[in-house]
């Protein structure tokens, strides 16, 4: 990554800012942009974090005055839009975000064609998909930051389990970000040992975690309101991966067009992310238990497209 990395934050409520602040503090982006409707706001956040340069480093923290401002963003992450409630669901917030993203991302594109557009807002998966038929870009330049989040967390409860860093776990949550995603058992190793054959596995222990991973931002939001710092560090980490052409794999939200048997939707499957977004996606080998989730996820989501 060098400093003249440009990254963008469309909807600068909790989560944007609290991503934006995750990149200042590394000190690894040249330019972070706060786009927001609320122009007072931000500038006190813009502010806010301009007081602790003489800690930390060389990061330019901008205001957009409107979306002109954007232009020659390498990355824009769009968080803009409704947040979920308690009590509600991702895909209860279907009409009223997909309305803003129909309004803002035309005019966003107008200005700064050629990024990569990283989708936060929920339902992601709907509102990447949306997004991808808005901006008529290649496959793969616009990507929601689907289940990274849902894995994370999956792989947290299950390392708590077996006693294992979660680092050291490798197992996705695929699917809808949302109550029809599933885990890949099948396919999920610990230092390479498959999960299934490891001693002292027992299958509750993938189901208990599972289901903590899924109902994880319930609990969080019945809490405090909202979540935001977990889902920072995923922005912060996807952003990284394009920026420094990476290569790394994470499951994203991406259209399929024929992957694991489906098009027109967008899903999370697990991905190659480099300089052009998603560069490739990874079919992996799933039991026919996990094709059929994956199918119910699917037929799910596409309710709402």
């Amino acid at each position: 990554m060098t400093n003249e990395t440009k990254v963008a934050i469309v909807g600068c409520g909790r989560v944007g800012v609290t991503a934006a602040y995750t990149m200042y503090l590394k000190n690894t982006i040249g330019e972070i942009v706060l786009y927001d409707r609320n122009k007072e706001k931000i500038a006190a956040e813009r502010l806010d974090f301009l007081h602790s340069l003489s800690f930390l480093g060389t990061t330019k923290v901008s205001i957009a005055n409107d979306s002109s401002d954007l232009k020659d963003s390498d990355v824009i992450v769009y968080t803009e839009g409704v947040a979920q409630a308690p009590g509600e669901s991702r895909l209860d917030l279907v009409k009223r975000n997909t309305q803003i993203l129909e309004t803002v991302l035309p005019e966003i594109l107008k200005h700064s064609p050629d990024s990569i557009i990283l989708m936060v807002a929920n339902p992601v998966d709907v509102l990447t998909y949306k997004a991808y038929q808005l901006a008529r870009l290649k496959r793969g330049r616009v990507f929601g930051s689907g289940t990274t989040l849902d894995t994370a967390r999956f792989r947290y409860y299950l390392s708590e389990a077996l006693h294992v860093s979660p680092i050291n776990i490798h197992g996705y949550i695929l699917g809808e970000h949302g109550d029809s995603s599933f885990p890949t058992v099948s396919t999920a190793n610990v230092g390479g040992e498959l999960i299934e054959v490891l001693k002292g596995y027992k299958k509750d222990m993938v189901v208990n975690a599972y289901k903590k991973a899924r109902d994880a931002a319930y609990e969080i939001i019945a809490g405090q309101g909202a979540t935001y710092y977990s889902i920072a560090v995923v922005i912060d980490q996807l952003v990284q991966a394009v920026a420094n052409d990476a290569k790394r794999i994470f499951p994203v939200s991406v259209p399929l067009l024929g992957e694991y048997g489906f098009k027109d939707v967008s899903v999370s499957v697990p991905c190659v992310l480099g300089k052009d977004g998603v560069e490739k996606i990874i079919e992996l080998g799933l039991s026919t238990e996990e094709k059929n989730l994956m199918k119910t996820s699917i037929d799910t989501l596409k309710k709402y497209l």
